[in-house]
């Protein structure tokens, strides 16, 4: 994630690519700069398409798994909140805090809204810790600029690497590979 903030920055990346499907990444989506990839089903998420997949937008994704949970994270969300609804709500709201405390103040209809917001309201700490848990860190940098991603070819080691691994012909692909990039 904050790889991808350093690369959005950079005037020379047209566009920053995160391949993977998983949920929590979607929050950094930004139209039109990053987009996020799922590879197997080869499909691109825009901003768009991340609300379109789950029901909100980017800047929600954390409050929205805070709620629905995470599996893949160890975030179990707050029981009953599930996909639709939290959906519905945060489509609406944006965030948990701007969820009105009294859920007959809402202006989206949602089933068993009063039930949803009595146990959120009941586990509040744990609802705002679990979106902590499902933020990703843009915070500190993995990466100082984007020419530290720019690949001047094989290290010295990676001979001994594929022949260790039993592909001693991955030299000479990367060589050319290497040669082709001058």
């Amino acid at each position: 994630a904050s790889a991808a903030v350093v690369c959005a920055a950079d005037t020379r990346v047209t566009q920053v690519q995160l391949l993977t499907p998983d949920k929590d990444l979607g929050q950094c989506v930004v139209d039109p700069v990053v987009v996020q990839v799922d590879r197997r089903n080869d499909v691109t998420f825009d901003e768009a398409g991340v609300a379109e997949r789950l029901g909100v937008p980017p800047k929600s994704i954390p409050d929205y798994l805070a709620l629905v949970g995470d599996t893949a994270d160890g975030i179990p969300g707050m029981p009953g909140w599930g996909a639709k609804s939290s959906g519905v709500v945060l489509s609406r709201y944006g965030h948990l805090e701007d969820i009105p405390v009294d859920a007959a103040s809402w202006d989206v209809s949602v089933r068993g809204a009063e039930k949803l917001n009595a146990r959120l309201r009941a586990e509040w700490a744990d609802a705002l810790l679990f979106r902590e848990l499902a933020t990703v860190r843009i915070d500190s940098s993995v990466l100082g600029s984007v020419d530290e991603l720019l690949w001047a070819g094989p290290t010295d080691d990676f001979a001994e690497f594929a022949q260790r691994i039993g592909r001693p012909q991955l030299v000479q692909r990367a060589e050319k590979a290497a040669a082709g990039r001058s």
